[in-house]
């Protein structure tokens, strides 16, 4: 299959930390450290991430996923391991045996590295620059976020972002996901930013209390403005949450998507 439009953009966020948009479709970031680097999140593999990281670094690398949907997993297979929430094992390997990606793996002649479990508290450290893995299950069970201690950065994948999908079948119910985000709140005080899993851009931190105030509308049943959302699998219903107004926001639209029963 021919990805020759499917381009990978790479700028320089913060000092060693890169942000890698394969084209418009997903995020992963690479955070070199003093002794190895990280690469969070692979996105769908239409790029030779090896080599591309080769190009900034040549420390060891560090494969980590945020949570098991295909666009941040698919990259694996230019990697020997990566780390995933074992909670969200069964989720990446349904991914993984989906005859498409089959077809275009065995055309790479790529393989599916093994994971390894990454587990709330757990540390990775880098050299001079440590992450620092807690949970958020909600749009999945394992996913997971990183905080780069240090640089006061949160690294979120899906489970913080300006359009949270609740919708999909294996999401966990919204009380859940509530109750979740309540017990990471503190990290505001930890991190100034978060880049997530579709950010071309910073946001700031206070994105998280933002969409936990959305989650407890629609837990309180403050509903009546919501709408329907079309996507690729059909039509949900959409939440729109607002944020602060003096803080730095790469978009100004903030929805949560949800399925009504």
């Amino acid at each position: 299959m021919d990805f020759s439009d499917k381009k990978l953009f790479i700028k320089e966020v913060r000092k060693n930390i890169f942000l890698l948009d394969e084209a418009h479709e997903a995020t992963g970031y690479l955070v070199v450290g003093e002794k190895k680097a990280a690469l969070i999140d692979t996105m769908m593999g239409y790029n030779d991430l090896k080599e591309a990281v080769s190009k900034i670094t040549d420390k060891p690398v560090v494969v980590i996923n945020t949570h098991g949907h295909p666009d941040h997993i698919y990259g694996n297979c230019y990697f020997d391991e990566a780390y995933l929430n074992p909670k969200d094992y069964d989720l990446a390997d349904m991914f993984f045996k989906d005859p498409e990606f089959l077809e275009i793996l065995n055309e790479k002649g790529g393989k599916i590295p093994p994971f390894k479990p990454l587990n709330e508290g757990d540390e990775i450290d880098l050299g001079g620059r440590t992450l620092v893995a807690h949970e958020l299950p909600g749009h999945t069970k394992g996913s997971t976020l990183l905080l780069l201690k240090e640089d006061r950065v949160l690294f979120t994948g899906d489970s913080i972002n300006h359009y949270l999908w609740l919708q999909l079948d294996h999401c966990l119910p919204i009380h859940t996901c509530l109750e979740a985000i309540e017990k990471v709140l503190y990290l505001e005080k930890e991190a100034d930013i978060i880049l997530h899993g579709h950010a071309q851009d910073v946001d700031d931190i206070s994105l998280i209390h933002c969409l936990r105030d959305g989650l407890k509308e629609i837990v309180d049943g403050k509903t009546e403005d919501d709408s329907p959302y079309e996507w690729f699998d059909g039509v949900d219903v959409k939440h729109m949450f607002k944020c602060e107004p003096d803080k730095h926001y790469q978009q100004e639209e903030h929805a949560i998507c949800y399925r009504e029963n």
